[in-house]
């Protein structure tokens, strides 16, 4: 090659070069080794662009200080770069630092919610505000996540708000708080923020009201022994009209505000329908050895002092637990239950059931006397003989429901609710029914306070916040949270197996790998010292044959 042709070659490999980088912004590729893929978007995301007719775009206002001392904001970055060269031009990503950018008060008043954060530099401990919150906007639309600091639901929140944005709908939650002995605000108030802070505008209606036809989905909390037939009618005639419902339902009152006595509900008309639908919430308690831990009072002849037991009527449901094959359990992550009934199955023609958890192998029931008293735990297990074995504890019903008010005179309302309703005419059942979906969890306590004495906050949030995206969104979106995270690595909830694992792991690092690094150096060390040998042996060999032959 002469002077020439090199320069040549040169000058074309500096073009290439510039040209690779010009239209690097609109190539996209990632290899993802996860096993479905977790780190890639789905096909639901990455066809998003055939639903928007214009353009959505996408601001990720990050603080440079955050981006410089934690690498998440540049995978957020990523995964929103992805969705911006997967769209064929019809979603647009800005990245901005609301301070260099001046923005600090406009994206506050926005919604994006400033953190604090300490931050070492040149020695020193500083605490810094930053921010990471994105802006979606479409037309004159817009949505706002106020804080992203996790890969986990991502894709979900981005796909499911540009959908809404561009149909514009809203994620509307109904919720009927059915006992009447509890209120929204003060028992639920960790299940209200936590859908508030997952996009979901809350709409309370009172036991009795109407109920919109066009509302997604509803949770009913409890209400065995106070939802009446008047209020029953309105929810049975929203599950006709293909309404989606969750009910968190009890078999047994407890009494969580006294001394836990126990009995068996006296129901009104809740249960009825529940086993009209098809599944049965049992008069019964279900204990498990999957138990979680009680911390109580009590005294005896020397005081009062605090005792901690393993208790088991609040059941930790374990992560092998979920039905793999339903959307909503794909990646079950467990829940706490207090106090729950079992479920059966016994759907109607046009139904399909499902267990969506259940317990382990080693639960029992309380059928007959409902021992509850902490200080009674030796007495839990009368009937375990006779009733262990795996219980269903949540389920899913899907199908066209048959009404449980279908051929009866409507419900009249009483007086004293009557006086106080605007309205008190029930509208006709729907003469068309639609397929409908509902869940069914046999515990009107774990939506409430009582996860923080467990701390289960974030399992059975989780589940909640899921269930209500499930009930009210598109199947193909609420898919993308059963294939994302890869999961934890302590998943093995089992106390027998942990420790056998462990011990395992113990023993291999420990045992195994020394010994064979032993052994390995051990044989390195024999060959060395045997190549001396080998090689003088040869030599005599040689030389010796080479004697024979003269």
């Amino acid at each position: 090659m002469n002077r020439n042709q090199a320069r040549v070659l040169a000058i074309l490999s500096a073009a290439a070069f510039v040209l690779a980088f010009m239209i690097s912004s609109r190539i996209w590729f990632r290899l993802d080794l996860t096993r479905d893929k977790s780190y890639t978007l789905s096909e639901v995301s990455r066809n998003l662009y055939r639903e928007i007719p214009d353009q959505v775009t996408i601001t990720y206002f990050v603080s440079d200080r955050l981006a410089l001392a934690h690498p998440l904001p540049g995978e957020i970055a990523d995964m929103l770069r992805e969705y911006a060269a997967q769209s064929r031009g019809r979603i647009r990503f800005i990245q901005k630092d609301p301070a260099k950018a001046n923005l600090t008060q406009a994206v506050e008043e926005m919604g994006i919610v400033p953190q604090q954060i300490q931050v070492v530099e040149k020695n020193e401990s500083t605490v810094a505000t930053v921010y990471t919150g994105i802006l979606i906007e479409y037309l004159d639309r817009k949505s706002v996540m106020p804080v992203v600091f996790s890969l986990d639901t991502l894709e979900y929140d981005l796909s499911s708000r540009i959908r809404a944005l561009v149909r514009n709908t809203e994620k509307e939650l109904g919720v009927i708080v059915a006992d009447a002995s509890k209120q929204w605000n003060t028992d639920y108030n960790l299940l209200n923020r936590q859908l508030t802070v997952s996009g979901f505008k809350i709409r309370l209606i009172s036991p009795g009201d109407e109920i919109p036809d066009t509302l997604p989905a509803l949770f009913v909390l409890g209400g065995s022994e106070d939802l009446d037939d008047y209020a029953l009618y309105r929810i049975d005639r929203y599950i006709l009209g293909g309404g989606r419902v969750l009910f968190a339902a009890n078999g047994v009152f407890v009494d969580t505000r006294g001394s836990l006595e126990a009995r068996g509900v006296q129901d009104k008309g809740l249960l009825a329908m529940l086993a009209n639908y098809g599944v049965v919430v049992r008069t019964a308690l279900v204990l498990d050895r999957a138990a979680l831990t009680l911390t109580f009072q009590t005294r005896n002849e020397n005081g009062t002092f605090i005792r901690s037991v393993r208790y088991p009527e609040w059941i930790g449901v374990q992560q092998g637990a979920g039905n793999p094959n339903q959307p909503l359990t794909a990646r079950f992550a467990g829940l706490d239950l207090y106090w729950p009934s079992p479920l059966e199955l016994s759907p109607p023609p046009g139904v399909s059931a499902e267990a969506l958890f259940s317990s382990t192998n080693q639960a029992w029931l309380q059928t007959d006397k409902f021992i509850t008293d902490p200080n009674r735990i030796p007495q839990f297990d009368a009937e375990a003989a006779t009733t262990r074995g795996t219980k269903v504890l949540g389920a899913v019903l899907s199908g066209i429901f048959p009404g449980a008010y279908e051929g009866r005179p409507k419900p009249e309302r009483k007086a004293a609710a009557k006086a106080a309703a605007s309205t008190d005419a029930l509208p006709d059942l729907p003469v068309q029914k639609k397929p409908s979906r509902i869940i069914v969890v046999g515990d009107a306590d774990f939506a409430g306070s009582l996860m923080q004495v467990s701390r289960a906050e974030g399992r059975n949030l989780e589940f909640l916040v899921r269930t209500a995206e499930w009930l009210s969104s598109d199947d193909d979106i609420i898919a993308i949270r059963g294939r994302e995270g890869e999961g934890r690595l302590d998943r093995i909830t089992d106390n027998d197996k942990r420790n056998t694992a462990m011990a395992f792991s113990r023993g291999f690092n420990t045992v195994f790998i020394p010994l064979c690094v032993i052994i390995a150096g051990l044989f390195l060390g024999w060959r060395r010292a045997a190549r001396p040998r080998r090689t003088a042996l040869t030599k005599t060999a040689k030389e010796k044959g080479r004697y024979d032959g003269i």
